[in-house]
């Protein structure tokens, strides 16, 4: 499995700008071959921050997402309204079981 979370900040006026543009993109990625997960988070510490995290069943399931049209368009959005650099920590990790 390969997961990847996003965190960016934003002013308070523009997070729910920066939210809504993620939601529009969520189905979409959702639909990728081999997307397990498209979560996206406000932050309850701040009224800024943005988390994105993704689960995808491996790297080579990812790479497409960067070459997207949604990738590209969400890029477009909300880079002009971070406030600061986004930070991307990406990991490869094995899935060791699944409890419901």
């Amino acid at each position: 499995m390969f997961i990847a979370i996003l965190d960016f900040q934003t002013s308070p006026a523009d997070r729910p700008a920066a939210l809504a543009q993620l939601e529009a993109e969520r189905d979409e990625v959702r639909a990728m071959p081999g997307n397990v997960a498209f979560r996206v988070y406000a932050s309850r510490e701040d009224d800024t921050t943005v988390t994105v995290v993704h689960e995808w069943r491996d790297k080579a399931s990812f790479v497409p997402y960067l070459d997207s049209d949604c990738f590209a368009r969400s890029g477009r959005v909300l880079r002009p309204l971070m406030t600061a650099a986004p930070v991307s920590r990406r990991f490869s990790a094995e899935l060791l079981e699944t409890v419901a």
